[in-house]
């Protein structure tokens, strides 16, 4: 079952030389986590992408999660074409045992 935690909004683009892209984001809802959560590229509302989260910074420092209201900067494992106005919805895959 996948359970959504939260939507990001992209507001600027870095392309930093030996890390690679950096989107510089706002969480309008929710929140980020980096722990095993996965990440989905909206484009015109168009999913582009579905992949995990490689880091997330708040200012200098590495975060496990980022809360609705606030700004950071994350980059997405093996992605490079981010545009500012993307979206990502980002979520977590968890199992749920079957009943009978």
């Amino acid at each position: 079952k996948e359970n959504v935690l939260g939507m990001v909004e992209i507001r600027q683009i870095f392309r930093i030389s030996k890390v690679g892209t950096v989107a510089g984001c706002y969480v309008s809802e929710g929140l980020v986590r980096r722990s095993n959560a996965k990440a989905r590229v909206l484009r015109d509302n168009v999913v582009i992408h579905d992949g995990e989260l490689d880091s997330l910074k708040r200012f200098k420092d590495d975060v496990r999660e980022v809360k609705a209201g606030f700004e950071c900067g994350l980059s997405l494992k093996n992605f490079d074409d981010l545009k500012v106005g993307d979206q990502l919805e980002v979520y977590e895959v968890v199992e749920v045992a079957r009943t009978l």
